[in-house]
């Protein structure tokens, strides 16, 4: 690790400390050189995830997108917009507890409506009607009837 302050190429570490329960490692560091002491963050290198569509593309995963998507669903509904970025964030979380680097476009979309419908129900007929796409009035209100 080159010294912020001098640039030579070697130090020593004088602390190390588990941080964001063990997601990384903070260290304390000392220029040999010149002394000066610095600190560097170690985390491990997270894979992106990919989302496998149902055409076959595969995209990165996309928070934003799945919010902005949620978002809609929730439209004039009593939801904040806090709950709606956590509910982004626990999506994104369940995906990454599958452990694999792509998860298909129709499991993503599941979650999501498992979510919705105890915040909201009429939030989750409005992702499920996207979603599923409800080609006529048969099909949402079997969707209905089955709430």
């Amino acid at each position: 690790m080159k010294c912020p302050s001098c640039s030579h190429p070697e130090d020593k570490v004088t602390d190390s400390r588990e941080i964001k329960e063990g997601a990384g490692v903070r260290r304390r560091r000392e220029c040999l050189a010149c002394g000066y002491r610095f600190t560097t963050y170690e985390y491990v290198e997270a894979e992106p995830l990919m989302v496998l569509k149902k055409d076959g593309r595969r995209e990165p995963f996309d928070r934003e997108k799945l919010r902005r998507g949620i978002v809609m669903a929730c439209a004039k509904r009593a939801i904040s917009a806090d709950a709606i970025v956590q509910l982004a964030i626990e999506i994104e979380d369940r995906c990454h507890e599958f452990g694999a680097r792509e998860v298909p476009a129709e499991k993503i979309g599941e979650i999501v409506m498992a979510r919705l419908r105890p915040l909201d129900e009429v939030a989750y007929i409005r992702f499920a009607s996207v979603y599923r796409r409800f080609q006529d009035a048969g099909e949402f209100r079997k969707e209905l009837e089955s709430m």
